[in-house]
């Protein structure tokens, strides 16, 4: 019985292991695969391309890369190249470049092409959710919550939506700021 235990322990540990390094390895290769992308599209000129799609492209393998500045400047390139694509597409890179700006802390230039996003392709949650996202740190939490709500109205089972609202309801009802830095250290954030 006693020699039961060290056993379990062991096949418990390995299994354990076995399980984190798939993980990593999952992790190594996607790393791996947006690294060799980045360099393809660098070296396939797509920086200076007058193809949106190819800067969409650049933009978004440095967006996963984190590197915002430059996918805000691809994004803005973009931009000016999509003449005659569908507003879909308009939409995608309107909230990309919304996104790369709500990384970089500029939150009002976030509001503005979440909103271009949104008047290309008027049901897109996704746009919806970031737009409401950059409201909640603009301390706009009453616009936050009615974003989240149209949300769920366009897609009832957003995940996302759904617990934001929750938590910005939450703090209306107690009559604390939903983004303010005193109830970011009180709530974990």
């Amino acid at each position: 019985m006693d020699s039961l235990l060290p056993q379990t322990y062991l096949l418990g540990l390995i299994g354990l292991l076995a399980i984190v390094a798939v993980v990593v390895g999952r992790q190594l290769l996607r790393v791996r695969k947006d690294e060799l992308n980045l360099i393809q599209l660098e070296q396939d000129g797509a920086a200076a391309s007058k193809d949106a799609g190819q800067l969409y492209e650049l933009a978004s393998v440095q967006l996963r890369k984190r590197l915002y500045p430059q996918a805000t400047a691809n994004l803005r390139q973009a931009l000016k190249r999509l003449s005659g694509e569908p507003d879909e597409a308009k939409a995608l890179v309107e909230n990309a470049l919304g996104f790369a700006l709500a990384a970089q802390k500029d939150f009002d230039g976030a509001v503005k092409h979440y909103k271009a996003a949104i008047n290309a392709k008027a049901d897109y949650p996704v746009a919806l959710n970031n737009l409401a996202f950059a409201r909640e740190r603009l301390l706009q939490p009453e616009e936050a919550a009615e974003l989240y709500r149209q949300v769920l109205a366009v897609e009832p089972s957003n995940k996302t939506a759904t617990k934001r609202l929750k938590r910005i309801e939450r703090r209306i009802r107690s009559g604390v700021n939903a983004t303010s830095p005193e109830s970011a250290n009180r709530k974990g954030f």
